[in-house]
């Protein structure tokens, strides 16, 4: 077995205090990884856990919070050659009934905070020299349409298409860009969702986690950790030759 190790990287991981994120978080720095967790509820600024860990609060549709992250990682682990993108929400509603604000607070977060970060560490790896990685964590919903998920998919789509556009002008400076698109994670945002679909659908969230089961051909909906494996893959370099992909972590719900 390759054991793949990260104790030469200096990461940044957004949305890295809950769910996938997290997930990432623990096995990055099992990996050996300086990690510097970046996330909009952590209340105190810049905490350093451990040699290998560093806390950041960061909204990431705040420019000027993204920049100052930044910098502050660099200052305390080192520069950044790993970006995770892994902060994201949801909203549930028909699209004929999506709130305005509803629609511009889930783009901002999942697609405007994707380019963002991404473009700050990005200027920084091209600054440095560094041949770095970023891996964007979309969606299946990035590829398909799922019901009272408008402002979802449309975010994880652009989320795709950014990654495509920003590995094709980066590959010359061997900076790699990459997406994964988990299918259903059991996170606390998906138990969040099943409620708020139940409601919307007159179901009950335990007849929507028995859909999501039937719909996944390996007959189980993913946990954050079979998400990270695949980061830590994007991470590694097992992965050299790939960039401009969308990654599928789907249990084959998913297969294009």
């Amino acid at each position: 077995m390759i054991a793949i190790d990260l104790s030469d990287r200096n990461v940044l991981i957004t949305g890295g205090n809950s769910g996938i994120g997290q997930g990432i978080t623990k096995l990055f720095l099992e990996a050996g990884a300086r990690v510097a967790v970046a996330d909009v509820a952590y209340k105190e600024k810049a905490k350093r856990q451990s040699e290998r860990l560093v806390h950041l609060k960061l909204d990431v549709t705040n420019k000027s919070e993204v920049d100052e992250a930044v910098q502050e990682a660099e200052h305390l682990l080192g520069p950044i050659s790993i970006l995770v993108n892994s902060a994201g929400i949801s909203t549930m509603d028909y699209a004929v009934a999506i709130r305005e604000e509803d629609w511009d607070r889930v783009m901002d977060v999942n697609a405007k905070g994707t380019f963002l970060v991404s473009q700050a560490i990005a200027r920084r790896m091209l600054e440095l020299g560094i041949e770095g990685r970023i891996i964007n964590i979309a969606s299946q919903a990035g590829k398909n349409g799922y019901r009272c998920m408008g402002n979802y998919c449309s975010s994880k789509h652009a989320v795709l298409g950014f990654t495509k556009v920003m590995a094709v002008e980066l590959a010359p400076k061997q900076i790699l860009v990459n997406a994964i698109c988990p299918g259903i994670v059991e996170t606390s945002m998906k138990h969040r969702e099943r409620i708020d679909g139940a409601k919307l659908r007159e179901l009950t969230p335990e007849q929507i986690y028995e859909e999501d089961c039937s719909q996944v051909p390996l007959g189980r909906t993913a946990q954050p950790v079979d998400v990270a494996r695949v980061a830590l893959f994007l991470a590694s370099e097992l992965s050299s030759y790939m960039t401009g992909q969308a990654i599928n972590v789907t249990g084959g719900m998913t297969m294009n």
